[in-house]
């Protein structure tokens, strides 16, 4: 909810409660907004003869807002800077991979004109979050791609992932971002010199799984992000045990961070916290515990107690020089 309601009450009612001993945690700070995912879209954007429902939504959700973000912050969020991107239409980004019906001879001809005017880049939001750390903001960038599958042979959510990860790339480099206009208006990217963080369910893996080729290496491979190439050893064991589509993947399984079906595709890396260069990365996770360890039980194995995601966590200094250029 807009309001923070939930978000409060998620806070309140829960974080700052101790659970089964634990220790409370507090997050002072707080920052929701609108997202597409549930709101109709008027239109029969799957193209099965009926409009209505999560697949006819401008994201797919049952209702407004499900599967929507929050930030919680434990330092300062300038509200008054942040800037959304919820509107932005995937037309409007120059060479988008727009979906092709492959039934006919037309390019990129899976949505019409018409449709093309309401169908926006973001299932979720791209924020630009600015967050006052000592002397510096730190931006954090923050969106969720749609999952590259749940589609056909017009791979409307792989291309649809595949840029709304380039967004983020585009937006950090400075000769690409003059397309980008947020919902105030107002145009282009990251300032150059600004530190950021990229995080967010990316829903692509750079080796394995269903996304378009690449699709986030258009982030890994930015001489502007560092990867910390967080690890566990709760993913590697869960690869050796699981078996089937994970004996065959590429990737290494200790990047892993979602548990994902065993027959197709397997458990992949799909969540990332990518810090800007200049920051200084101190010790990076997966929080995938092995069977053996008692805080399992908040992984667990299918059906899981939490989520089939795993939390990434990255542990950063922000050194003077930036603080002063931020």
């Amino acid at each position: 909810m807009a309001d923070n309601r939930a978000v409060d009450a998620f806070r309140h009612d829960y974080l700052e409660v101790s659970q089964e001993g634990a220790n409370p945690v507090t997050f002072p700070y707080a920052f929701v907004a609108p997202s597409n995912t549930g709101i109709p879209s008027g239109f029969d954007l799957n193209n099965d003869g009926t409009i209505g429902g999560g697949d006819d939504a401008l994201g797919f959700g049952a209702f407004e807002g499900q599967y929507g973000m929050a930030i919680l912050s434990k330092f300062p969020i300038a509200t008054d800077k942040v800037r959304t991107f919820q509107k932005f239409l995937w037309k409007d980004m120059p060479g988008a991979l727009l979906p092709d019906d492959p039934t006919t001879a037309a390019p990129a001809d899976w949505y019409t004109p018409e449709e093309l005017n309401v169908v926006r880049l973001s299932s979720t939001s791209h924020w630009d979050v600015p967050v006052k750390v000592g002397q510096a903001t730190l931006h954090v960038l923050a969106s969720h791609p749609t999952p590259p599958t749940f589609d056909g042979p017009e791979d409307r959510n792989g291309r649809r992932n595949h840029d709304e990860i380039r967004f983020w790339a585009d937006y950090i480099s400075p000769f690409k971002a003059n397309y980008i206009t947020d919902d105030a208006g107002r145009r282009g990217g990251l300032s150059p010199l600004a530190p950021f963080v990229i995080m967010g369910d990316q829903n692509a893996d750079p080796l394995d799984g269903d996304s378009v080729d690449a699709a986030v290496n258009q982030l890994l491979d930015s001489w502007r992000v560092v990867d910390p190439k967080a690890t566990s050893a709760g993913g590697p064991e869960a690869s050796q045990l699981q078996g089937v589509a994970n004996t065959t993947q590429r990737g290494d399984p200790k990047y892993d961070t979602a548990d994902f079906a065993d027959t197709a595709p397997g458990n992949l890396r799909a969540d990332y916290v990518l810090p800007s260069l200049g920051i200084q990365v101190r010790d990076a996770g997966v929080f995938w515990p092995q069977q053996s360890d008692p805080l399992s039980r908040l992984t667990g194995v299918y059906p899981f107690p939490s989520s089939d995601h795993r939390l990434v966590w990255v542990d950063i200094r922000i050194p003077r020089l930036l603080s002063l250029i931020s």
